[in-house]
């Protein structure tokens, strides 16, 4: 299933969501900046970091830890 975390430049909370999903061995997810997207930025400011499956739609919103991602991944 296809990942993206979309994220910031310089963001904390996202270098703690990178960290989550190496812990929680998810192999592959594109990582997608929404700075200077207008359009990313209005659907996600204030919501990064943010997991999204592009097989469902479905999004996990900050803040997650490994097993929230785990669940996340087999609904």
């Amino acid at each position: 299933m296809p990942l993206t975390l979309y994220q910031r430049d310089d963001c904390h909370l996202c270098d703690l969501a990178l960290d989550i999903l190496a812990h929680a061995r998810i192999p592959e997810f594109e990582s997608v900046f929404i700075d200077g997207d207008d359009a990313l930025e209005a659907r996600y400011g204030i919501r990064i970091p943010v997991l999204h499956r592009s097989d469902t739609g479905a999004e996990l919103d900050w803040p997650f830890d490994a097993g929230a991602v785990t669940a996340f991944l087999h609904r």
